[in-house]
């Protein structure tokens, strides 16, 4: 069996994004595209290490934005241009690896049959290169008069539009990687050619997307999304002389509290169930149930944090909150901005993605006549079931 390492390449900038950061840390549902990346090689289940080039910054904190795997993941200082995060990175890649792979870190979506055909043929020639044909008819630009004109039209059947992983010996690797001290080039491919080695090309896939701009970006995020849940919470509590009252972790100035085993956060209570029935993981009576004395006038923004936690080892994450609380008295205008500051920073979201409204019930029933508050919740979460074995999160 062949002995396989893989490059990854996230030493530049990513300024045509213009995401303010380096696009390889930006967040994928949770999981940095950069990790996202590492993680499709390491599931390939031929790659045995992989070499991380990252910006000087970047690799002065690697654990920030890539899991540490001892033995597996190695992290470098990349270089100027990507060629030199290339040669940085061939250094410190194991003496034993016979085949190695150079990949883009802001190509998360590999698969793992690319991933193979690459590493076997360039086993077996040398030098391959993922590619897929071009299906629109290519057309060569040239200057005009005060414009772009088409030059010449270019045979379609020609054409193939190169991605990564790239596979080569160590042999011819080196060798492209000392051309590149004295050459610039967009991939190792190139220099590898220009070292006169002839390099294969093997089928890509269409999916294998390269992150470059805002709207590849949209669209990484929506494939990442994966199936869309929604779930429903409700609470209800009487009012109790004695007691605080809590909503949304904000205490709020008011005569009476609720009644309850924890703080009788109603709200709290309603979303943390709305975000575990979204991903059918229980209620809150179920995990955190009232013959607990763990529980007893317990903080519920904790249990709110725990559902949420439960929801990201399942690979989601929540999407947005709505809140409606129902009561005659306080008022929760007031208070609704600390009230979506306090649940946004639990579910790790904007508070933009959180919305609190507070209703009457027109003097019907209990919460009608003062006696109680109620709350309804709806969650959306997204990312079901995607997460890779083992990922880290963002």
């Amino acid at each position: 069996m062949i002995r396989v390492a893989a490059i990854v390449a996230a030493g530049g900038r990513g300024t045509r994004l213009g995401a303010g950061v380096p696009k390889q840390v930006l967040d994928l549902c949770g999981i940095s595209v950069l990790q996202r990346s590492i993680d499709a090689l390491l599931a390939a289940g031929l790659v045995e290490t992989v070499v991380v080039a990252l910006p000087a910054d970047l690799a002065a904190d690697p654990d920030r934005y890539v899991r540490p795997i001892p033995g597996r993941v190695r992290v470098v200082t990349g270089g100027e241009r990507r060629q030199d995060s290339v040669a940085r990175a061939l250094k410190a890649v194991p003496a034993e690896a016979e085949v190695v792979l150079v990949h883009d870190a802001a190509r998360p979506f590999v698969s793992r049959a690319v991933i193979a055909r690459v590493a076997e043929t360039a086993a077996a020639h040398g030098a391959a290169v993922a590619a897929v044909r071009a299906r629109d008819t290519v057309k060569r630009a040239t200057a005009g008069e005060g414009a772009v004109v088409v030059g010449g039209t270019l045979p379609r059947e020609e054409i193939y539009l190169a991605q990564t992983p790239q596979g080569f010996s160590r042999e011819v690797l080196a060798a492209a990687v000392r051309l590149g001290e004295r050459l610039e080039a967009t991939d190792e491919a190139m220099l590898a050619e220009a070292a006169g080695y002839r390099v294969h090309l093997v089928e890509g896939d269409e999916r294998n997307m390269k992150i470059t701009t805002a709207a590849d970006l949209e669209l990484a995020r929506a494939l990442t999304t994966g199936p869309v849940r929604t779930g429903i919470g409700y609470d209800l509590h009487r009012f109790v002389e004695g007691r605080p009252l809590v909503l949304g972790g904000v205490r709020i100035p008011h005569e009476r509290g609720l009644h309850g085993h924890s703080d009788a956060d109603a709200i709290a209570h309603a979303v943390t169930d709305a975000v575990l029935g979204a991903a059918a993981l229980g209620d809150v009576g179920t995990l955190f149930p009232d013959t607990d004395p763990r529980w007893k006038d317990a903080d519920s923004m904790r249990m709110l944090a725990a559902a949420v936690d439960r929801l990201r080892d399942a690979g989601g994450r929540v999407v947005n909150v709505d809140v409606v609380v129902v009561a005659e008295r306080p008022k929760i205008g007031p208070h609704r901005e600390a009230i979506r500051a306090a649940l946004a920073g639990v579910l790790g979201v904007a508070p933009m993605a959180v919305s609190v409204k507070g209703k009457t019930n027109e003097g019907v029933d209990a919460t009608g006549r003062g006696e109680a508050l109620a709350v309804h919740a709806v969650a959306t979460v997204a990312g079901i079931g995607l997460e890779p074995a083992g990922a880290t999160r963002a």
